[in-house]
This record gives C-alpha cells, structure tokens and sequence, in this order.
C-alpha cells in the first residue's frame, strides 16, 4: 500500500496525538494508522423499498474493504422517497435532497480526509447526489446501486410503482374495477429496491456503468439477489484498487465517457431527469457540457432497449439479456461509444467489454441491435421556442403523435391540475400548463408524476399535451414538455400563458411555441408581477435562492 495516502496526514506524527485517541475509541490498533481510510457512503433507511435493502450491501462491503487492508469508516445520507412523497408538499423536497446528498458526501470525505469513498445508494436522487458529491471531493472513488425492485405481478402482467398511480386515473375514469386497482396497489411493489423500469433511479445507475464509475453489470442486479450482494464486495476491492493506483473520479468523468453515459441513457429509453442530473454532475466535475450535447448525441444514438415506461419491459428483463454491458457493448461496435475512456478498474471501457458478445441473445425482445432499432434516433429531446428561450426537454418515444396544437388550461400548482384531470375537464387536444413549479417557484422542481399518470389513466396519454417548468418522473410517459426556462417564477414566457391560447408542441421541429403574436407577449409581460416566495425560511428557501435555472442543472452550488 503507498504511503502517501490522506488519512497518514492526520494519524501519523507524534504517537500522544489526540485526534489518534480518538481512532484508538474506534478500535484502532497501532498498526491501522499506516492503513487508508475509505469512507462508505450508507444511503439504508426504512423511509422506502428503494433503501430499505441497503444494509446487506454496506456489511459486505466493510468486510471487503478490511480484507484487503484498508479501514472502512461508515457515514449515513438522508434520502426522499419519490413515489412516496408524489403528489404532496414532500414533493418539493426531492430534488433539494440531491443537494444535501452531495454536501453530506463532500463535506464527510474532505472534513475526515478519507482516502476514498464507497457510495451505496438506492433511490433518485442517491445516485447524481452522490456523484456530484464524489466530483467535488475527487478522492478515488465507487458508486454502489441498491439494486431495482422486481416486478409485482396482478392478472399475469408485469407491475411496478407505476401502475399503481395510472390505476388511480383509471379507477377514476371507470376504466378499472375496484377489484383491480386494490389488486394493483398491493402487488405492485413485492420486494425491497428501486423502481423496476428505465425510471430515472436504474437510468442514473445504469448511465454510471457507462460512464466507468461503477462496476459494469451491477446496475440491473435485484436489490434481494445474492449477486447484489457480491458485487458490493467486489466494488470495494476494485475501490482499494483504485487507491493503491490513484484514480481519480476526475480522471474518469471526461466529456468523452458523459458522452457515453448519455448514449446509453439514449439506447435504453432513459429518464428525462437525466438531463437535469449530468448538467448537475459535469458542472462538479468541471466538464463543459450543455443542453446542445444532449441533443447531439441524441441525433446519433438509436433506442434499442424495449424498457418501460414506453416500452414493455423491466430492469430485470435488462440483466437477463446481459444487461448494459451488451447495450455498451453493440454501441461500440457501431462506432457510438468512446472506447479509450478510463473507468475506476484502470482498464479502459473498450477493454472492460472485450469478453462481452456481439449480438444479444436471440429469441428475445428487450434488447434490439443498432441496425434494427426500436426508434432510429433518442428520445429525449431538446425544444426551444417563445415559451423555452433558454430551453426544455420532452421525451418523445411511445407516442402516435410527436405533436399538438391546443389550447392551453393554464394552472399554477398542481394539485389543481390534478383535480382537473380526474373530474374530466380536460378534453383531448387541450394543452395542460402547469408553472410556478420550477427550482425556484416550486421550490424544488417537483415532479409531476401524479398528473401524468391521471392522464394515462384516463386514456388521454398520447391525446393530450402538457408542459411545465417542473419535472417528471422518470415514469412518466406521453406528450410532455418539462424543465421549460425561462421558469414562470422568473419572469418566463410561460408566466404568461392566459386559459385558451393556443400552444404548439412539435418534437419533430425542436419547437415549443405560444401562438400569440410578440407585441401581446410583451403587453403581458410588462404587467406581470414576481409572486411572493412560497417559503422563506428553511432547506426550501435556501434552495430557492441558491438554484441555477434548470438548463444549468438547478445545482446550488
């Protein structure tokens, strides 16, 4: 083991040190002085399935590290539970915690000088809160997945969190008998780990594989599989690696391997939050990377996995045809993947998938080949327009319609939103707003996956167009327009928007457009007022103040 590791600084020197008394209450020996530090970063709590299954992992991998002769050093991190706190004030508390995740992280590793962390993390925001974290301290480094859920079963089809809020839509609609929506709601989550579709906690996670900063394989294991557990042991041993070697997460998060990162997010039909979180991430890892990127590899880089929540399939599905391995492994072969990226083994991304085959398996339909992709370019695309000057993101795969023009039923939260939709007000070709829900406005750019699923429960999915300066979550699915800034609490165009203008959503042109002349915009825009804070005190207040704009991340920092 070198001897110019961090924690040497702070233990070695003259033996009545008391900072070393202290390690000595720990059960430090004479000899675990001249060891390396390494931090795990613990995300286990009861708050959701997504980590309630964590602790297995954290164990194995303190064990792991002991063996290979260094001393794990065990520190917690708070997490939010999307699907829990959807649809309610909680809500508004999600993206704030990646935040203070990342500042947990930063200020852990660098106030105890650790040698090197080990991050284990189960829902949304655990991941990018965690890398960003890991960016900013750039100590080597591993990202640990919880590991999905597997799916709930009701009446042969596969479930997932999601089903059940799209039940409630069509229990509302008289689509869905009683019998079914409880069938639903207690079968849907069947294990501990997170959401078990391409939702944005496995869109992050897989993405991770891609960008080298976690093993390749790890992240469509099941959270309750014994390999889960395995592949814990086997990132801290790579992580002591790391060490001995240097590898920094600075050394790994290149433009080239974000680029990676994003092609897979691209092939597998990814989250729309993972826009937010890479501008979030590159911004700690000082890589320069914009909007623009997102959309260049989007022209390019084909979906080919058939995930849910557009497509048929779940995570688990993923890993039984090789996973994101097989995924990577058929974007380099056409030439979409940056081959000579480092990832934290110290071999390159090329020579982590040498041993992987060509071709997926056959007989199979999850995983399509570049020559015959599910769609011939990704799904997430960038929109500009008068109502998105500095731009927003719209996923537009699984759709009849890549376009509308509507009137727009304008709303300034969303609970009011909601109620519109399951009473039947909304009519298809209508043109939902929902603003005053940015980083700013909301605070925290909460997600709006209680009306989405409203409107898929109610068979208005690909009918209906909806837009907002909020975010989705990363199930949700239909004509959606998010992350549009200027937000409204700003001043942005979508501010407004009045009940019956006409708005145009066109994927295809990159276009979001409000369909009044501009003199009308600006009479409107001189008599528009700031509304005061929703909050001034507290996480959320700080958050509202601090927040970039979404198209720069909505980081604080």
């Amino acid at each position: 083991m070198p001897h110019n590791h961090r924690s040497k600084m702070i233990t070695q020197g003259v033996e009545r040190s008391p900072n070393r008394a202290m390690f000595r209450a720990l059960g430090y020996q004479t000899e675990d002085f001249d060891k390396p530090m390494i931090g795990i970063a613990n995300g286990h709590s009861t708050i959701t399935p997504c980590n309630a299954g964590l602790q297995p992992l954290v164990n194995a991998a303190v064990a792991a590290i002991k063996v290979a002769g260094a001393n794990p050093q065990t520190f917690g991190f708070p997490t939010i539970s999307d699907g829990m706190s959807m649809g309610t004030e909680g809500m508004k508390y999600s993206l704030v915690s990646r935040e203070v995740i990342a500042d947990c992280v930063e200020a852990t590793v660098q106030g105890q000088w650790m040698d090197g962390v080990l991050v284990i993390g189960g829902c949304d925001k655990n991941q990018p809160g965690g890398m960003i974290g890991i960016a900013r301290a750039n100590v080597p480094a591993i990202y640990v997945y919880g590991g999905t859920i597997k799916p709930g079963k009701w009446n042969g089809q596969d479930l997932s969190i999601i089903s059940a809020f799209e039940a409630v839509g069509a229990l509302k609609a008289g689509r869905m008998s009683n019998e079914d929506f409880e069938g639903i709601e207690r079968n849907a989550c069947p294990t501990t780990g997170a959401c078990g579709g391409m939702y944005t906690a496995n869109t992050m996670s897989s993405s991770f594989e891609a960008l080298g900063i976690s093993l390749l394989g790890s992240s469509t294991m099941a959270n309750v599989d014994r390999e889960k557990i395995d592949s814990a042991s086997e990132s801290a041993r790579v992580l002591i690696g790391a060490v001995k070697r240097g590898i920094r997460p600075r050394d790994i998060i290149t433009r080239e391997s974000v680029e990676n990162a994003i092609a897979l997010v691209m092939a597998t039909g990814g989250s729309t939050n993972a826009v937010l979180h890479y501008l979030a991430i590159c911004q700690a890892a000082e890589v320069e990377w914009t909007l623009e990127d997102f959309e260049r590899v989007r022209r390019k880089v084909p979906v080919i996995c058939d995930l849910k929540p557009s497509g048929r399939y779940m995570a688990v599905d993923l890993h039984r045809q090789g996973g994101v391995p097989q995924v990577l492994k058929l974007l380099l072969n056409a030439g979409l993947l940056n081959a000579d990226c480092i990832t934290i083994t110290g071999k390159t991304i090329g020579e982590e998938l040498a041993n992987v085959p060509d071709s997926p398996p056959g007989g199979q339909e999850v995983v399509h080949t570049v020559g015959t992709p599910i769609y011939k370019e990704g799904h997430l695309a960038i929109l500009r327009g008068n109502l998105a000057e500095d731009g927003a993101v719209a996923k537009i795969t699984g759709l009849t319609s890549t376009s509308i023009t509507g009137p727009a039923r304008v709303f300034n939260d969303e609970e009011s939103a909601l109620q519109a939709i399951l009473s039947g007000s909304i009519q298809p070709g209508d043109v939902l707003v929902l603003r005053y829900l940015g980083p700013k406005g909301g605070p925290g750019m909460p997600e709006m996956l209680a009306p989405t699923s409203a409107i898929v429960g109610q068979g208005l999915g690909d009918k209906v167009g909806l837009i907002t300066d909020g975010r989705f979550s990363g199930g949700s699915w239909g004509l959606l327009v998010g992350h549009v800034t200027p937000e409204a609490f700003e001043g942005g165009t979508i501010a407004l928007v009045e009940e019956g203008d006409l708005i145009t959503i066109d994927a295809e042109a990159r276009l979001l457009q409000l369909e009044i002349d501009a003199e009308e915009i600006e009479r409107r825009r001189r008599n528009w007022r700031q509304p005061p804070p929703r909050y001034t005190r507290g996480v959320l207040a700080k958050f509202a103040a601090l927040a970039s704009p979404a198209s720069k991340g909505a980081i604080t920092g």
